[in-house]
């Protein structure tokens, strides 16, 4: 491959993407792919983001600098989560230039529910927003702070009238942040249809938020990657929790929505789903129930970090574990 057919290359690909046609063009990931010995076309086509093209006036490339870095945390799981994240989190914000942290802390007291203590507990760490999934009322002193608890986000689909908040709105960087947190409906308890809630939810934060971050506490994957693929162009993030086992499919959709189907956990690595495994192996050999409790010992972290562009465009999804 020549010089010029890598130059043309080019070319085809600004008149197919009517970047020449005097409206605002944007072009995320890797375009096409050319011969190495003309590696910087095919690097210079990568990094682009942006294009402002005016009509009549001469074509440039502008690329966009990340803004903000959101790190996202997986359920967090008991006293060895909550544990990892007070030896390890500002490790974590400093070496991946963290502005924002969310994190599932549904699972945070004891395995199931949240507490006063330690919803302040992780609040203390530098965390900005929990939210909660299908072990919301576990603990029924939740009843006694949720409602004065601006850093707290409930599934949004319980019924109206449920105390609390299925959304919240924060600043950080000069950027307007809502999270909202929603519970899927397959193999869980039967609740309001989490994508008509959505769509009111989205309707009410028009105009309101420049980032929306979405945590879609589901079990199965069909459901996580429906709301994935019917949010996608219309917030920033869709990511999954509940399962507590890490998936391999983050990626930015083709609408600029970062999504994974499951985050993972922040917990006890020998364990069943952060549970000690010889309780769990025990119910599953007697058919028994069983009172679970927390696994010790040493603790694993489940995380994403989303970047997002002086925009707010989303660039990129990777895990962090």
């Amino acid at each position: 491959m020549s010089g010029n057919t890598c130059i043309m290359h080019v070319a085809a690909f600004f008149n197919h993407n009517n970047i020449l046609s005097g409206s605002r063009c944007e072009v995320r990931g890797y375009v096409g792919e050319c011969h190495p010995e003309h590696s910087e076309v095919s690097e210079t086509l990568r990094n682009i983001h942006t294009y402002h093209v005016a009509r009549g006036t001469k074509h440039v490339a502008k690329k966009l600098e990340v803004h903000m870095n959101i790190l996202f945390i997986g359920d967090v799981v008991g006293r060895p989560g909550r544990n990892y994240l007070a030896m390890n989190l500002q490790k974590l914000v400093n070496d991946n230039n963290i502005d924002f942290i969310i994190v599932n802390g549904e699972n945070s007291a004891g395995g199931v529910g949240i507490t006063k203590s330690t919803y302040d507990e992780l609040l203390g760490m530098g965390v900005d927003m929990i939210t909660l999934g299908n072990h919301s009322w576990a603990k029924k002193e939740i009843f006694e702070f949720i409602e004065e608890s601006d850093k707290l986000v409930r599934p949004a689909n319980y019924p109206k009238g449920t105390p609390g908040k299925g959304f919240r709105i924060t600043e950080k960087v000069g950027k307007r942040i809502a999270v909202i947190n929603l519970c899927g409906r397959v193999f869980m308890d039967c609740i309001e249809c989490p994508f008509k809630i959505i769509d009111e939810i989205l309707e009410e934060l028009k105009g309101k938020t420049d980032i929306i971050i979405v945590d879609f506490h589901a079990e199965a994957t069909s459901e996580k990657l429906a709301m994935g693929w019917y949010l996608d162009g219309r917030v920033k993030a869709v990511l999954g929790t509940h399962t507590h086992i890490q998936t391999s499919d983050e990626r930015v959709l083709p609408g600029g929505t970062a999504y994974i189907t499951d985050v993972g956990m922040t917990g006890p690595r020998d364990s069943i789903l952060g549970v000690d495994k010889d309780i769990v192996i025990r119910k599953f050999i007697t058919g028994m129930p069983a009172r679970f409790e927390v696994a010790s010992g040493e603790a694993v972290l489940g995380a994403v970090k989303i970047a997002l562009d002086d925009n707010s465009a989303v660039t990129s999804i990777i895990r962090i574990i």
